[in-house]
């Protein structure tokens, strides 16, 4: 076990801490995994402290547990899954290192939000690509490390994007850089002779960055990570299409994304929106509800330095042809909400409360992806299921991102519940469980394992149990990195 005093020796007394509050703070989170305590958490101020705490918890065989977010967390991977773990805790590391528009891209330390960098960004005139409504907690690097879907998806043109380098300290203590950062020389020595950490693949033929995305913190902490970026739009104009039919607004969703012509693009049905948008709890929500299409279609057409207006105006005529032939409408505004208000909110993080704590209290996701001919049926097994557990179908949000240029597509169902309520609790835990299991048998992939699901779901593979188990033993001989999770 690691001792006080020789973490304090590391980071100093003041970036420890034992004190009981601090520690039940990291014992749970908004997830159904059991509570476990950690014996201390510890904040390093760089990346020479976290290469120490790693050394030393090698030698003294003590867990780690990597977080960079803040509070409240969902998914139960920063909850300890055994006892006697530390948790690293990067929140202090806030250094934005570089945001360059000329390349675009932005390097930052994993302690970064959204809403620190975005203004960043901004003032160098270019923009991130980012989920949809991150917490105003949530960091850049866990959003990234995460595979999150980004909200434009015509500029992602891998999984792993908008990712770009990283730099790890892998469980065994070595430190590594991923991508273009990895060398010749170091990151300074590249800049000096216009080098830039934009291009994740390498060193050498492998990429190695997917080793450390979707992780869960099990093979190391990365200690700054670079993004890329894309242009500010001098001239933005979103819009709407409700429709009963939701495979009218994919055909549509496919067609702006393949040709191009779209920005943010992304479908919500009418209970997430209204989740999203409702301003007086609980009172306006069924309102709002009740004004709402079953199916929202929301995408930006933008415009840039030149020649702005000619832009989105051709784009938006080519548009109208598309909508005529689908028998649908593009306009300002669905029921209660306009277009303008939902660019604006996406743009930014979540306004306090976090959008999926408004209705109730607490959340549970379903998340995963599939390819568009597949969706359809996916949706009607899991009405089946919510059905079976006595869950209100109506009250299930549901989040759908085209990804990858269109390839494919997220899809998230968001179960809405009390807290407070163990039986409505417990009926929400079995439901996602049952879930998972049915959209598997029914084509779903979930790439983002989390608590319950995981073993679930890599049980199905045991071939890629058996390549995450060896290269585990090659970055974290000692399992010391946040062990139980994933299949580790």
């Amino acid at each position: 076990m690691i001792t006080k005093e020789k973490l304090a020796k590391i980071v100093g007394t003041n970036a420890l801490s034992y004190k009981p509050a601090a520690l039940d703070a990291y014992s749970s989170d908004i997830s159904f995994n059991n509570t476990v305590r950690p014996v201390c958490v510890v904040k390093p101020k760089n990346a020479a402290d976290i290469q120490k705490i790693v050394n030393l918890a090698n030698k003294t065989k003590t867990p780690l547990v990597p977080v960079s977010s803040g509070p409240p967390h969902f998914r139960g991977d920063t909850v300890p899954s055994t006892g006697g773990a530390v948790i690293v805790d990067l929140s202090k590391m806030k250094k934005i290192i570089n945001v360059d528009r000329a390349r675009r891209v932005a390097m930052v330390e994993p302690g970064v939000t959204f809403n620190e960098l975005i203004p960043a960004a901004k003032k160098e005139g270019i923009r991130l690509n980012m989920p949809l409504l991150p917490r105003k907690t949530k960091t850049v690097v866990g959003s990234l490390l995460e595979r999150e879907p980004v909200v434009m998806p015509k500029y992602q043109w891998d999984i792993s994007d908008p990712l770009a380098c990283a730099e790890v300290i892998f469980g065994s203590g070595d430190e590594f850089r991923t991508g273009q950062a990895a060398g010749p020389g170091s990151v300074k020595e590249q800049w000096t002779v216009g080098g830039v950490q934009k291009a994740p693949y390498g060193p050498g033929v492998a990429s190695w960055h997917r080793i450390i995305q979707g992780a869960q913190g099990t093979m190391g902490i990365v200690t700054w990570a670079s993004m890329r970026c894309e242009l500010l739009p001098s001239l933005e104009e979103p819009f709407v299409v409700g429709s009963s039919n939701l495979d009218t607004l994919m055909e549509m969703a496919s067609w702006l994304i393949r040709l191009r012509m779209v920005n943010e693009c992304f479908i919500l049905n009418n209970t997430a929106l209204a989740a999203i948008f409702t301003k007086k709890w609980p009172k306006d929500y069924r309102n709002l509800k009740d004004t709402l299409p079953a199916w929202v279609l929301f995408y930006c057409v933008a415009g840039y330095e030149y020649f702005p207006e000619e832009r989105v105006n051709s784009y938006i005529k080519d548009i109208t042809s598309i909508t005529q032939r689908l028998g649908v409408e593009a306009v300002k505004a669905a029921g209660g909400v306009s277009a303008n208000e939902i660019l604006k909110t996406v743009q930014q993080p979540s306004a306090e409360p976090y959008w999926k704590l408004r209705y109730k209290g607490a959340c549970q996701d379903v998340l995963f992806l599939t390819i568009n001919d597949k969706l359809a049926g996916q949706i009607d097994v899991m009405n089946e299921v919510v059905e079976k557990a006595d869950y209100p179908v109506s009250d299930v949000g549901i989040y759908i991102q085209p990804i990858v240029q269109g390839t494919g597509c997220h899809c998230e169902f968001n179960l809405f519940y009390d807290p407070a309520n163990s039986s409505e609790a417990s009926r929400v835990r079995d439901l996602s469980n049952s879930a998972v299991k049915a959209l598997v048998a029914h084509g779903a992939f979930f790439s983002r394992p989390y608590g319950e699901s995981a073993g679930t779901i890599l049980n199905k593979d045991a071939a890629t149990i058996a390549v995450l188990t060896k290269l585990k033993k090659m970055f974290d001989p000692n399992n010391i990195m946040n062990p139980g999770k994933v299949c580790f």
